[in-house]
Order: structure tokens, then sequence, then C-alpha cells
């Protein structure tokens, strides 16, 4: 099996669903920043130099190279993990420097780091006791121009986390309930961003301070990512639901065919012959105005037990071609030579050059792709 499983890779690689080499648009160059196996990173200016760094685990590196590392504090661990799986950016004390917001699957604690901008240590503060953090997110879902924070909690109660002051937050919940998976958009078009998890989609309230959310059950996406991206892909008038099977095979979107009640949903492979695509970005990678699918596999999610946990690892885009999604690679191979996607990464242009670059995390190692650019 050893003998032939680089064989069959390489011709599942090779099929024109997969893969579309003269589609590709986009170069990227690598480069390994450290061999740390924290999951997450974000990108920010840590030192108020103007220039963006990086945030990963117990240290910052420094822009642009990021060859200096400095120690912001030693994340616990446990096994394979890193108590450390999300890196938000977000001034939460209010004094100019950027903080992060993170908090981890083991302690069940929503936390805020702050940055010293001495050099020294950065202190750990709570924000609440929420139960095991799969992994969270920042959306501004009330529009003031602040993130709110939304950890994904699977089999405890859905709320998120609104910062009302220096260092203040207040905890609005949402259903008594939720799964692994959670995306956050307007799924009736009624102008209000709806949340989306594992068993259906929650439509918003208008106030959300005191209004309730009403539960739809039109879908049931299992293990689903963190993020699923809901956006309009087929340029129709109704979002649509892009989800990847975080410890299964699978990624896909979900078309909204019409509005009303119930609504429905059409589903359309994207790619399922990979497993754990855990997370996702839907950004403008090639700089031509619309939005690609970034995503790849997270590396060892259940330590290789998850269905095709011991398989290649890898990186991608996926562009839509009004019709389907065409696979691009970033990277691919095995762990040390392909990279995979872990639970939080950044796009980010970390040079100034005009192209977003992808910073990912992993137990496989921290890595930059910078992008080139295209050659079209």
């Amino acid at each position: 099996m050893s003998i032939l499983k680089p064989f069959l890779t390489a011709m599942l690689a090779s099929t024109p669903f997969l893969v579309s080499a003269q589609e590709m648009t986009v170069k990227f160059e690598k480069q390994v920043i450290a061999f740390e196996s924290t999951e997450s990173v974000g990108v920010f200016d840590v030192n108020n130099d103007g220039v963006l760094d990086l945030v990963s685990g117990s240290f910052w590196y420094k822009g642009p190279e990021f060859l200096d590392r400095s120690l912001i504090g030693q994340v616990k661990r446990f096994g394979e993990y890193y108590e450390d799986f999300s890196t938000i950016p977000l001034d939460v004390n209010e004094d100019g420097k950027i903080d992060f917001v993170t908090g981890g699957w083991f302690e069940g604690t929503l936390i805020w780091k702050e940055n010293p901008g001495d050099g020294s240590e950065w202190p750990t503060h709570e924000i609440a006791k929420t139960g095991n953090i799969e992994t969270t997110r920042g959306w501004d879902i009330d529009g003031d121009g602040v993130l709110e924070i939304f950890p994904n909690t699977p089999r405890k109660a859905l709320a998120f986390y609104k910062k009302t002051g220096p260092d203040q937050f207040e905890k609005f919940p949402v259903a008594d309930m939720h799964g692994h998976g959670l995306g956050l958009g307007d799924i009736n078009g009624d102008g209000r961003k709806d949340l989306v998890i594992s068993t259906g989609w929650l439509e918003a309230p208008s106030d959300l301070k005191t209004g309730s959310w009403i539960l739809h059950e039109d879908f049931d996406l299992g293990d689903a990512s963190i993020p699923m991206i809901i956006a309009d892909v087929n340029m129709d008038g109704m979002n649509d639901i892009i989800v990847g099977q975080a410890h299964s095979f699978g990624l896909y979107w979900l078309e909204q065919q019409k509005s009303g009640s119930p609504f429905s949903f059409v589903k359309h492979d994207i790619d399922p012959y990979q497993s754990q695509y855990h997370t996702m970005e839907w950004v403008d990678i090639n700089n031509d105005g619309e939005n690609e699918l970034v995503t790849g596999k997270r590396y060892r999610a259940h330590n290789g037990r998850d269905p095709g946990g011991k398989d290649y690892v890898g990186l991608y885009y996926f562009k839509w071609n009004g019709e389907s999604f065409s696979k691009n690679i970033i990277s691919y191979g095995p762990a040390g030579e392909g990279k995979g996607s872990g639970l939080y990464f950044s796009v980010s242009d970390l040079n100034g050059d005009g192209w977003k670059d992808i910073a990912v995390a992993g137990k496989d190692g921290l890595v930059v792709f910078h992008n080139l650019g295209s050659d079209r």
C-alpha cells in the first residue's frame, strides 16, 4: 500500500475535476518561519512600526522578514495540541496596541492576551468560561466596525461576546445547543447577518440584545468547517454556503435555489477526495476583483485518527469558473513537503506589493506563502 499510495495520489491529482494546471494564474514562494506545532497564526502590527507581523502560539515574528521572534508567553500543551485555537487581532484595552483573542478545547476558556509594548511577556485575561472551544472567529455582526467574538463550542450553548468598553465584554446568547461548525452571513436576504450551524441556520432577530434567533433545520452538515462561507457563489442574488468536512472527506457548496420557507439548498461537490477541510477564507487571491476559496487539509486534526488523516496534506485556492470550482495547488505532498491549513490562518498583503499572502500554522509548522502574482 505504501508503494501504491504516491502513484494513486498523483493519479487523483491529475484528474480534471481536481486540478486544472492551465488555469493556475498565481504563483507562490514558500518561506518556512518556524517548526512550532501551534495551529493558529494571526497577522497584525505588534510594535506599531507600520509593518505587519506574525503572531502564533508562544511567539511573535517581526515583519517583513519574520526572522526575529519574541516571546509572548508559554502556551499550555495537551498531548499534540497547544491551547491556542485562534488569533483574533483586537485592541481590547484601547491603549493603541493590538492584542489578540484566543481560547482552546481543554480549558474551555475564552481569553485575550495583552500586548505590553515593552518586550515583556503578554498578560492573559479571561473573557468567559465557555466550555470546549473548537476555534473562535471575529465577525462584525452589528456593523459598528468592531469585531464580536464567536467561539464554536460543540454540544454546548452558542453565544457571542461584544466588546462594550476597555476590557469589557457582554455575552449575547444565541442558542441552547449547536454542533461542530459556524458561519455568518445573510441567508434570507433581509439585510441581517444570520448564523449557520451544522444542523441548520439561525435567523437573526432585529434586536440582537433582546430578540430570539429562529432555527431553520434546512440541512445537516455533520462536523462542518469553521468558518463556513456564506456568499453568492453563482451570482444569482441569493447567498449560498460553502462547507468543508472538518473531520472526514469532502468540500462542497450548498446552492440556495429559492427564497421563502422552507428554504431549499442543493449540494454541489467542490472536492470530495480530501479530508479535514477544517478552515477556509473567501478572499481575492489573484486580484481579479472576485473572491476565491482558500483552504486546505488540516494536518493530524485528531492525531491521524480521522478518515484520510494519514493522507498527504495540501493548501489550495479554488476559483469559481461560472459553472464549478477549479482547484489550484499552492502546496501538496507528505507533511514537511506539503503544508496543511491548521485551525486558523491569515491572508494579508505582508510586504505591501498589492498581492495577498498566506500565513498558515499547524502541527506541520508555521509557513508564509508569498504571493508572486500572476504571469498572465
